[in-house]
């Protein structure tokens, strides 16, 4: 019986390793971390029966201790609470399946307590790369991808020498707005973005894969997973999202990984690796798919990706910027407060008042991520 601690429980990933854990029935859920939805949490806290449970206030916690109390669960709150989740005594893997830089000192708690990781938590890696790297080898844990495309990497690379890597070619869908031009984006609506033509995802991600920001984010995280240098990874679009992911050798060999766009086979591979499980759900059937496409990325119209690469460019605090800018400008836009075409051009602008910080430590940061914030809200 493998245990495991889930870091945002009721979003998407955080359901969907719930759901393969309860169709396995041989992993056991010895904490769980909510936002604020505490209804679901309750719900989980009910099937599940953690040790610990976690939200974000104190508030919401005092709620959440009335309407469990016939239960022995422990409730936590804040930054301290999540910290008490990801060290757990019982668990070995946790699930960083929080959405944001939130995610850093807890993951870094979790690791220095000898946790491994399964990662779905991309700002950890593209913002603090250079210091959870170094920690995974110094404290001997393992960092697993829960991520689709760089899960697809991982299980290309499996059995290979990192050194006969010679290029990473990470897929994109391309989003619901793929083959448009500017002038076709300037009234998209909330509604619009939200029509991911392949993937269920939470709603930021969602929005991220509407401005290819999420294939930038995925390119930082792959640099500091796989350790190549942002020239060697190769973004694709490849509309179906059949392949998730592949890799080229030295000698000119091509790795890809395909499958149904099903976010329960990342998880479940990264929850058992090295051993693969069945899974339940749909199977690509080579007889009726008829072809397997490739695009160039518009990088002129999604300028958002090509911010990306000038941000791993800079390095050092840069791509904190990069992130930070992206959180704060979705937020607005799902809020109805500014366009779609404005969340690259407030990335652009944060990025161009920033003066880059070379190797920052986590308090630095984080401290960025408020300066960024403060920045856009004294704008917008």
């Amino acid at each position: 019986m493998k245990k495991i601690a889930i870091l945002g429980s009721t979003g998407s990933i955080g359901t969907q390793t719930l759901e393969v854990a309860r169709n396995n029935g041989d992993l056991e859920i010895t904490a769980l971390a909510a936002g604020s939805n505490i209804k679901k949490l309750e719900e989980q806290i009910r099937e599940f029966h953690p040790k610990t449970a976690a939200v974000w206030s104190e508030e919401k916690a005092g709620e959440l201790r009335t309407a469990v109390r016939d239960l022995d669960v422990r409730i936590v709150s804040g930054m301290e609470g999540l910290i008490e989740v990801c060290t757990e005594p019982e668990a070995e893997i946790v699930v960083t399946a929080i959405v944001g830089m939130i995610g850093i000192v807890p993951t870094i708690a979790a690791m220095k307590a000898g946790k491994d990781i399964a990662l779905a938590n991309k700002e950890t890696l593209v913002t603090a790369g250079h210091i959870i790297i170094p920690l995974a080898e110094e404290t001997g844990v393992k960092i697993l991808p829960v991520d689709s495309e760089h899960s697809a990497i991982f299980q290309c690379l499996n059995g290979e020498s990192r050194k006969e890597l010679k290029k990473i070619l990470l897929t994109a869908s391309g989003g619901p707005f793929r083959g448009k031009k500017r002038e076709e984006l300037l009234h998209i609506q909330v509604e619009d973005a939200l029509k991911h033509p392949n993937w269920a995802m939470g709603r930021k991600i969602t929005i991220d894969s509407s401005t290819l920001v999420n294939k930038g984010l995925e390119m930082m995280e792959a640099r500091w997973l796989f350790g190549v240098e942002p020239k060697d990874i190769q973004i694709v679009v490849q509309p179906k999202s059949i392949i998730h992911s592949m890799v080229e050798f030295v000698d000119g060999a091509v790795i890809a990984q395909l499958g149904t766009p099903d976010m329960k086979l990342p998880i479940q591979y990264a929850l058992y690796y090295p051993e693969r499980r069945y899974l339940p759900g749909e199977r690509l059937d080579f007889e009726t798919l008829t072809e397997i496409t490739f695009e160039k990325p518009d990088m002129e119209t999604f300028t958002g990706l090509k911010l990306a690469f000038d941000a791993a460019a800079a390095g050092g605090s840069m791509p904190t910027v990069y992130n930070a800018a992206n959180e704060k400008a979705v937020a607005l836009f799902l809020d109805r407060k500014i366009g779609w075409l404005e969340i690259p051009e407030i990335i652009g602008k944060s990025m161009e008042a920033h003066k880059v910080i070379p190797n920052p430590t986590v308090e630095e940061i984080l401290d960025t991520e408020k300066a960024v914030y403060e920045f856009i809200e004294s704008r917008w």
